[in-house]
């Protein structure tokens, strides 16, 4: 039987629910504004203590004030008070040099530097099409003058930064290679950094991916397209140390890669969960395996979790350092600028790995010396590249059980003297996929209110190159 509602009826239900959404709205909107209450009053409060400090420091203080210095301290202690472990101030002239650091370029000479015991500038790595390479400078050569500064361990940072200059200008250096003296005059010019070194081993394509730039992903496609055509089989990625680097990046590197899906998303402050980035249908199809270390950090993380989450690789080396966070750079009024972070990054399927790293599918440790001398190792005597041409090797020749590189291959525990050691129980299984797990629920782009898995971040998230400092 059907009841009828009256005009009466009718008109007292819409009231009822209007008053209902009405206190529901009001209540919503009295917690917020009297949390914004709360945060104006802490504000005010913080605010008038600053006034009080600063008003019994210009009436007491015996030396002078450098302004500029007290406001820098200032917004660097608001920074540290917050509590972020990755969070910066920058100058503007610090915030420049962060840009054009992401751009991957640099006016010098071309040269990665680094202190040697005497306090000379030891040349570790010459780039490639550089003017220091056409003027003849070489890896272990001692630079021990920069024009008129001769160079010691108290100058070193002087004389280093003395390297670098405005294109077109010189530099005048005493360089001494196995004893013997040479000066050099070398014209700076602007240098590209390689973030990519690539060859070929076999059948097998090799890249090392040292950070994540903006010019990363154009060093990787060359790289990458010049590997296939040289008839590569299967891809080994070496991210380890790499310290990460702007998302945009990784994301477009591995857009190549992965076939169609979300890349990478965001989790922010207000629970709010966005993809950042998807890739398109094209996708690589050959066996990979990406090797990291303690030292692969933010941006590097994503490259290999991403490529485990759509099963296109298996990972050799070490536990990774654990940063799945993002800041943004904010450029403030006067050309300086905030990076803070602002929310959680998360790989395309599996969880957050903040703070706990990404698990390798097989473990191969290094020993002191090893890791001492990483980058002075090759396919020879490195256990963990050794252990990934093996995998990519079985999957090439199709072994049972390891059709695809994605199955259960044997796994072998390498201990720190580079042996292989085995259990009880016979050789450890591979871990599962997804081996990352959530901590509570996160190296930028260049440009304002730019977003970055990493560094301008943090040279501490990842371990830096001992002092290494590119010139």
């Amino acid at each position: 039987m059907k009841r009828r509602i009256t005009l009466g009826g009718a008109v007292t239900l819409a009231l009822m629910f209007s008053t209902v959404t009405f206190v529901i709205t009001m209540l919503w909107s009295m917690n917020v504004f009297n949390g914004s209450v709360y945060n104006i009053k802490e504000r005010e409060t913080m605010y008038a203590k600053l006034a009080e400090v600063d008003g019994i420091a210009r009436q007491n203080y015996l030396y002078g004030i450098d302004e500029d210095r007290l406001s820098d301290s200032l917004i660097e202690g608001y920074i540290a008070g917050l509590g972020d472990e990755y969070g910066r101030y920058f100058t503007a002239e610090q915030y420049n040099s962060l840009m054009k650091n992401y751009d991957g370029q640099m006016v010098d000479i071309g040269l990665v530097c680094g202190p040697n015991p005497d306090g000379y500038i030891r040349i570790e790595q010459v780039y490639p099409d550089s003017p220091a390479l056409e003027a003849g400078l070489a890896k272990d050569d001692l630079i021990v003058k920069v024009d008129e500064l001769s160079v010691t361990g108290e100058n070193y940072a002087d004389a280093v930064e003395a390297l670098r200059g405005d294109p077109g200008t010189t530099v005048e250096l005493l360089v001494r290679r196995e004893g013997v003296e040479k000066s050099y005059t070398i014209t700076r010019r602007r240098v590209e950094v390689p973030s990519v070194e690539y060859r070929m081993i076999d059948n097998v394509g090799y890249l090392r991916i040292k950070e994540f730039n903006n010019n990363t992903p154009d060093q990787f496609n060359r790289g990458l397209d010049r590997l296939m055509q040289e008839g590569a089989e299967a891809l080994v990625f070496d991210v380890r140390s790499n310290p990460g680097g702007p998302i945009e990046s990784v994301a477009a590197m591995l857009d190549r890669l992965l076939p169609e899906g979300p890349i990478v998303s965001a989790t922010y402050k207000d629970g709010r969960t966005e993809v950042l980035y998807t890739s398109d249908a094209e996708e690589i199809t050959l066996p990979m395996v990406v090797l990291i270390n303690q030292s692969s950090a933010s941006a590097a993380e994503l490259f290999a979790q991403a490529l485990k989450d759509y099963g296109k690789c298996r990972t050799v080396g070490v536990t990774s350092y654990g940063k799945g966070v993002m800041q943004n750079i904010q450029r403030l009024s006067d050309g300086s600028a905030l990076d803070i972070t602002v929310a959680y990054y998360n790989p395309p399927k599996s969880a957050n790995f903040d703070g706990v790293g990404i698990k390798p599918d097989y473990e191969v440790k290094l020993n002191a010396e090893q890791e001492k001398e990483l980058w002075d190792l090759d396919e020879t005597n490195d256990p963990q590249f050794r252990k990934a041409l093996e995998l990519v090797g079985a999957a090439i020749r199709n072994l049972d059980p390891s059709t695809d590189i994605n199955g259960e291959f044997e796994a072998t525990i390498v201990d720190e003297t580079g042996e292989s050691a085995s259990s009880s129980e016979g050789e450890s299984e591979p871990g599962g996929e997804g081996s990352a797990s959530s901590q509570d629920g996160e190296e930028e782009a260049s440009g304002d209110g730019s977003s970055s898995d990493s560094d301008s971040s943090s040279d501490a998230e990842s371990g830096e190159d001992d002092g290494a400092s590119g010139s």
